[in-house]
């Protein structure tokens, strides 16, 4: 019996959350408009532009204050988050008519395997006509998809062309069309990493790819070991079911200040709202967890993540803040400000209500912790999360007058 190729779709909504407000206000699609934060709050950042934002250069992740600078007549339009979540999945469940097959991988992109649907409709590249063309018609939406043989390179395909764009790559043409890419085109390759092969003598796809084995994992670990098989075309990965949920890889929740961050105890008070939401839902969602993750972005728009893996596995606040903080001590000397900062944690495992005895811990302490955090949680679900707050959060209202748990719900997908 002879195995037949997987074919794999990517779908990419193009600029979704403009595209969606355009949908619901046809006349935004005549005026330069963005959708964004509000402007006294910074919160703050443009999320997505239209077509005629893009003709003066409008770019997503910048400040409100820049976008008005290039385009004074820009109108901004407020996120709608949960209208955002409806429409992307009636979108997706027009995928769903061509397979049982289709992934999420955040809001506006998705994974689909018709392998089988192919019977019915035709090759992979009929297929996305049909689902564009479907699209179009009932939302008036357009999206690009890629089409290839499997995940990795299937997303590379809907990056490349936007507006309806359809490629094709397959197992005769991805070294013609993938490996004379730029290394950072490659899913999950970053500027710190694109630096670092760089720093190697690798700067295309096709470079990484041809390095002999066991290069990567030398030196980048299990995670270059993954990205030099993606390079070579070799992922395997399945798309999930339909009515498989993917695991939860992490938790966490940032922030783009309603002003610049110049100081370390200006970043502690945000750091304190942001990680009590972390842990809130980490106990909500019957997780804890022993990674904790960093990120920043300062106001030159360079981000960078720092991490730290700890003995006990937590979900309480007050175990991972002083983490947080020696992280931002030693990593940060706010030269420059900080415009966005966050918080995660991973090493995710089932809060099983067991705990690894400490002798360095008194677990009559944290057992009193717990139930502080938890009283905390209690008061905020029921009267609101401004209800109760620390007293140092009175030292400038203005940088932590935000609920991050219920106004920012919109996160990234990982692919690992």
């Amino acid at each position: 019996m002879i195995d037949m190729e997987r074919i794999i779709l990517h779908s990419d909504i193009n600029h979704c959350y403009a595209q969606i407000e355009e949908m619901k206000n046809p006349h935004l699609r005549h005026i330069p408009m963005a959708v964004g934060g509000f402007e006294e709050k910074r919160h703050g950042i443009i999320l997505a532009k239209n077509d005629l934002a893009k003709t003066f250069h409008i770019k997503t992740g910048e400040s409100l204050r820049e976008a008005y600078a290039k385009c004074p007549q820009l109108t901004i339009i407020h996120p709608h988050y949960e209208e955002y979540l409806y429409y992307t999945e009636q979108i997706k469940d027009v995928y769903r008519q061509f397979s049982d097959r289709v992934e999420s991988f955040g809001l506006d992109e998705a994974w689909m395997d018709v392998s089988e649907s192919s019977r019915l409709y035709g090759d992979g590249v009929s297929i996305a006509r049909m689902i564009q063309k479907k699209v179009l018609q009932q939302f008036g939406i357009t999206i690009s998809i890629g089409v290839s043989f499997n995940k990795i390179f299937a997303k590379l395909g809907s990056d490349m062309v936007k507006h309806m764009g359809l490629v094709e790559i397959t197992k005769a043409n991805y070294k013609q069309m993938v490996w004379p890419l730029p290394v950072s085109e490659l899913l999950y390759i970053g500027r710190s990493t694109a630096s670092k092969l760089e720093a190697c003598g690798i700067y295309t796809i096709g470079e990484l790819a041809s390095l002999p084995s066991g290069f990567m994992s030398e030196h980048f670990g299990k995670v270059g070991e993954i990205l030099h098989t993606f390079a070579n075309g070799w992922d395997e990965t399945p798309v999930a079911k339909t009515t498989e949920q993917a695991p939860i890889k992490s938790i966490g929740n940032a922030i783009t200040a309603v002003k610049d961050i110049v100081s370390f105890e200006e970043a502690k008070l945000i750091y304190y709202v942001l990680t009590e939401s972390v842990a809130s839902r980490l106990r909500e969602s019957g997780l804890k967890g022993n990674v904790i993750h960093l990120s920043l972005r300062n106001t030159n728009l360079i981000s960078f993540t720092r991490q730290k893996t700890i003995t006990q596995p937590t979900n309480l606040c007050e175990e991972i803040m002083p983490v947080v903080l020696d992280l931002l001590k030693k990593h940060y000397d706010f030269q420059i400000p900080l415009r966005t900062i966050g918080v995660s944690i991973s090493g995710l495992r089932k809060d099983d209500g067991y705990i690894q005895m400490n002798l360095f811990t008194s677990e009559k302490q944290r057992e009193k912790q717990l139930v502080l955090e938890e009283t905390m949680d209690a008061i905020r679900n029921k009267f609101g999360f401004e209800k109760i707050q620390r007293c140092s959060m009175k030292l400038d209202q203005k940088l932590t007058d935000f609920d991050p748990k219920h106004d920012h719900i919109i996160h990234p997908v990982s692919f690992f």
